[in-house]
């Protein structure tokens, strides 16, 4: 973490080794606090995969103090809202509040983290859900070709494996594997404890150290296994269905490399909007899908990048040609000079409304801790965008972009024919 870079906003860390941080935003009244642990599905076992988000469920089951009914309603009761999820390097917990109500949220965000009890007759229930949960997913294809792709591309690597787990993990799930991950991960050198919001630090501070402070320090999470050589080629998962669902994609770098930047810049020209050219050349130009858009997710150990279409069968060859036009396209060219500022004024401009929520900047404040980056202000955010260069972004293209190097992932049936 960087020196404190702004009067409002604040960075501690607790003798066990927690990190608090906290950024006061003027003018509102509610506070959202979160709690996160360095525990995700980057850090499982192939035979209990799904652990993570298992025991994110199972938590709100109960505690030494509260049931899961006082749960549900101990924040709820005072116009609040309390949530949870799940990602490839972290647990989160948080709460949004009115600001009068900061000592209840935090009451109840340790009591969840620290104290539950984890029943095994609660869990055999909660499977249960969660078994749900990978129902809905594969009830969605839209959703699960990027599971697909991801398990594809990463291999046996655990950045592809599925944040729910599979069927089988989740119904032999032992109850003492949550208990390990619990009682090993749970601990202060894992823990980060974030506020945004109408929150005065030197109360926050007290109020995290009397609840958090005498968690024992722990280990840090294990680190994420190394990665392997990137996959690329065209694979075909079939399943009935009026769609096939395509997904283009590659390895990206990790999140503290300073080319996500023009990485970002390139994606939002390429699929981030209506003006973006895959929306006016494949949805307007042509009319082969409804749905056509990029993306990028970015890790501690690498990245990925991509693009998504929803087209007819009939149409799917057409598709997946103007796609890799345009991918070939955009590696070989870069962006154009008036391009290029015009995305930067458009990314800066979506960073800058997305921050108008205090859960919006809490997650973002929180993931400097998560990885470890010295913190940026607005400013110096959208001075990153500003610096990018025409010739950062040509290589980023030629690099990350080339069609050759996609992995293309189709979920669907067979190419219909005439």
């Amino acid at each position: 973490m960087c020196p404190n870079s702004s009067s409002l906003l604040h960075t501690d860390c607790l003798e066990n080794g927690a990190q608090v941080l906290s950024e006061e935003i003027p003018g509102v009244r509610s506070i959202t606090v979160g709690v996160w642990v360095r525990q995700g599905a980057a850090h499982e076992q192939a035979d209990v995969m799904g652990a993570s988000h298992l025991l994110e469920h199972l938590v709100f089951k109960g505690t030494e103090r509260r049931s899961a009914h006082d749960l549900a309603l101990a924040l709820e009761g005072l116009g609040g809202s309390l949530d949870a999820y799940t990602s490839r390097e972290h647990t989160s917990f948080q709460a949004r509040v009115l600001d009068d109500h900061l000592t209840e949220a935090l009451d109840v965000l340790a009591d969840l983290t620290l104290d539950p009890l984890l029943h095994a007759e609660d869990l055999d229930l909660e499977r249960e859900v969660v078994l749900e949960e990978i129902s809905t997913v594969e009830d969605t294809p839209d959703d699960l070709v990027f599971e697909l792709h991801g398990a594809r591309l990463w291999g046996e690597h655990p950045y592809g494996y599925p944040i729910l787990g599979t069927r089988d993990t989740v119904a032999a799930m032992p109850t003492e594997a949550l208990r390990r991950i619990h009682r090993e991960r749970y601990v202060g050198k894992n823990l980060v404890v974030a506020a945004a919001g109408n929150v005065q630090h030197g109360r926050f501070l007290e109020e995290v150290e009397r609840l958090f402070g005498g968690v024992a320090p722990g280990e840090r999470s294990d680190r994420v296994p190394a990665l392997p050589e990137p996959v690329c080629g065209d694979e075909r998962v079939r399943r009935d269905g009026a769609q096939s669902h395509l997904v283009f994609g590659t390895e990206a770098p990790p999140h503290s490399d300073p080319r996500r930047y023009a990485l970002v810049l390139l994606s939002s020209a390429l699929g981030g909007g209506m003006s973006s050219r895959l929306f006016q050349r494949v949805r307007e130009e042509l009319a082969l899908a409804y749905a056509v858009f990029s993306f990028q997710s970015f890790y501690a150990l690498a990245g990925m990048t991509g693009v998504y279409v929803g087209t007819r069968p009939l149409r799917e060859e057409r598709a997946v040609a103007v796609v890799r036009e345009e991918l070939a396209r955009v590696a070989r060219d870069g962006l154009l000079g008036d391009e290029l500022e015009r995305t930067k004024q458009q990314v800066k401009g979506q960073i800058m409304l997305s921050l108008e929520s205090t859960g919006a900047r809490l997650h973002r404040l929180a993931g400097f801790a998560l990885y470890e980056e010295p913190y940026l202000d607005l400013d110096e955010l959208l001075g990153c965008i500003d610096a990018v260069t025409l010739d950062e972004v040509a290589a980023a293209a030629a690099e990350f972009y080339d069609p050759d190097r996609q992995l293309l992932l189709r979920l669907g049936p067979e190419e219909a024919s005439g």
